[in-house]
């Protein structure tokens, strides 16, 4: 079986059902419609936000007309197609019409520059790229130099050197293409995020989409009465992966261009979703707001909400108390995962592990892990060592990159490059990146251990530790706060909260500054390197 044929299965057993919701609720209603809005569902009041609403027969038959539009311009099984479009209705029917063709999805990360894009597409040979109006001007300045990819638009009035979606489509057949597929067929290229340098291409088959697949529902129990409310972007792997939980299951995904804490309670109340996975700084916003009073809970209608679940970085526990403070009755969940391990769920918390708030649990289902020193054997339990997984969601390697393949693909294993350590029931706790690990006068810092007792003073609305060059020290672990809206904050005050920490753990630069952070949550440490430590060593000021 490959992930196409539950799509199929849910046409048949669920047509007429709804599959896929679009929130927009930054457009106005007269917003120009897009290629196949002829069957999309509009809300019908004037105050309500944009929506646009998708069956599962129509999102199937989108599909497969997509399929059959690529084949009918000769391509190929095994062609790389490349998706660039911001979250839409559109995006993943495109996605499953390019698997459909026997062709791999290429994901693109919507954030990148114009050289990023051409970087991206060259070292994945894409052959063909899909992408929206959003991207127009980047595609000008570089569409000269691509003369080999072939370019589809997604909207109206597209630039010359595209082909217009909505015309081609008219004349292809929504029936299945006679493509025979197999797990073992390769299927998409991601890239991994750039937080430690350059993406990497990272290649996987259908085999891995049903692991993820498989692991999303296992985990998370979601069932055809389930909603799953998805914010993050779905060109990586964690949103979508946790998408296919509704795939399985046969239930109503909502899509919600926006992040504000106002839409996220509205489109939960007005879409009875009963699952929201969200990233770290959109769950302290919206605890933020409603501590200060802008928003008021009992306007909405929550009580279907049963899970919150979040990942794609480390947690601190301290947000996970305060959101069980506010929300008492839900459920929590963190995963674990990366690009390279079909995004999260290697490692899994569980819903029934509350008291191991901290940790990321254990290895999720279908999924073996092990923590190893450098030579590759184990450590005593909690002892720090490098933790790798195994199992089928695995990548094949990194695309046309053989050297750096075979530097985290050992016997079956993925080294994850993460430090972790087990405690004494077997749950593992994420201590922090192996290239982040600052090591000052010999001792080695883990930031997140420090981010961590930072986020617990209450002016801290977020936080990142660097190591920063230092003549005598070699490194000093240097912090990036930034301060919740309205208040106040001083060095003094820092270091005073900071006076609970080990000596050698607290940090000995503070920087009020905002965090910047990628499109997935993640903090996006190497700019703060190249802000803060670029072409100079840091006198810092010893404290305490």
């Amino acid at each position: 079986m490959v992930i196409t044929d539950y799509l199929e299965r849910n046409a048949r057993l669920y047509g007429s059902e709804s599959a896929l919701v679009e929130i927009n609720p930054s457009e106005e209603r007269d917003k120009a419609q897009t290629w196949w809005d002829f069957n999309l569902i509009e809300s019908a009041s004037p105050d309500t936000p944009y929506r646009r609403e998708l069956t599962w027969k129509d999102f199937d038959r989108r599909a497969n007309r997509f399929a059959n539009l690529l084949l009918s311009r000769g391509l190929k099984k095994g062609t790389k197609v490349a998706i660039l479009l911001m979250n839409c209705i559109e995006w993943l029917p495109i996605y499953f019409g390019i698997l459909k063709a026997g062709c791999l999805a290429v994901p693109m990360n919507f954030r990148y520059a114009a050289d990023e894009i051409k970087y991206c597409l060259e070292l994945a040979d894409v052959q063909v790229l899909i992408f929206g109006p959003e991207f127009v001007s980047r595609m000008d300045a570089i569409q000269d130099s691509l003369p080999g990819v072939k370019m589809f638009y997604v909207g109206d009035h597209g630039p010359h050197y595209t082909e217009d979606c909505m015309s081609l489509m008219g004349f292809c057949s929504s029936s299945a293409p006679p493509v025979a597929l197999s797990e073992e067929d390769d299927a998409a290229i991601y890239f991994s995020s750039g937080t430690t340098g350059f993406p990497k291409a990272i290649l996987h088959n259908h085999k891995a989409l049903i692991c993820s697949c498989k692991a999303e529902q296992a985990h998370h129990g979601q069932t055809r009465e389930d909603v799953f409310l998805c914010i993050p972007p779905l060109y990586h792997t964690g949103a979508k992966m946790h998408w296919f939980g509704s795939l399985l299951s046969g239930s109503k995904a909502v899509l919600l261009r926006g992040v504000k804490p106002e839409w996220i309670l509205r489109s939960v109340t007005e879409e009875k979703c009963t699952i929201v996975w969200l990233l770290v700084p959109w769950a302290q916003d919206l605890l933020d707001a409603i501590d200060s009073g802008r928003i008021d809970l009992s306007r909405y209608r929550l009580e279907q909400w049963r899970l919150m679940h979040i990942g794609a970085q480390p947690v601190p526990p301290s947000l996970i108390h305060r959101w069980m403070k506010v929300f008492p009755h839900h459920q929590y969940d963190t995963n674990y995962g990366l690009s390279e391990s079909i995004g999260p769920g290697c490692v899994h918390l569980g819903v029934e592990n509350m008291h191991k708030v901290g940790a990321i649990g254990k290895a999720g289902f279908g999924w073996q892990t092990a923590i190893v020193d450098e030579h590759g054997a184990p450590v005593a339990k909690g002892d720090v060592g490098e933790l790798i997984v195994k199992g089928d969601g695995v990548m094949k390697c990194y695309y046309k990159n053989p050297d750096a393949s075979a530097d985290v693909l050992r016997g079956g294993w993925l080294y994850t490059g993460d430090m972790a350590k087990e405690d004494e029931d077997g749950f593992i706790y994420l201590v922090d990146r192996k290239k982040d690990v600052v090591i000052s006068g010999g001792e080695n810092l883990y930031p997140v251990q420090i981010e961590d007792f930072l986020r617990g003073y209450d002016k801290i609305k977020d936080v990142a530790v660097i190591g920063m060059p230092h003549p005598r020290l070699g490194e000093i672990a240097a912090a990036i706060i930034e301060i919740k809206e309205g208040m106040d904050c001083t060095e003094e005050e820092i270091n005073a909260f900071c006076q609970e920490l080990p000596r050698y753990k607290r940090p000995r630069k503070i920087i009020f500054a905002s965090v910047p952070r990628n499109a997935t949550g993640k903090i996006e440490k190497p700019a703060l390197r190249q802000k803060y430590c670029h072409g100079r060593l840091v006198e810092a000021q010893i404290t305490g």
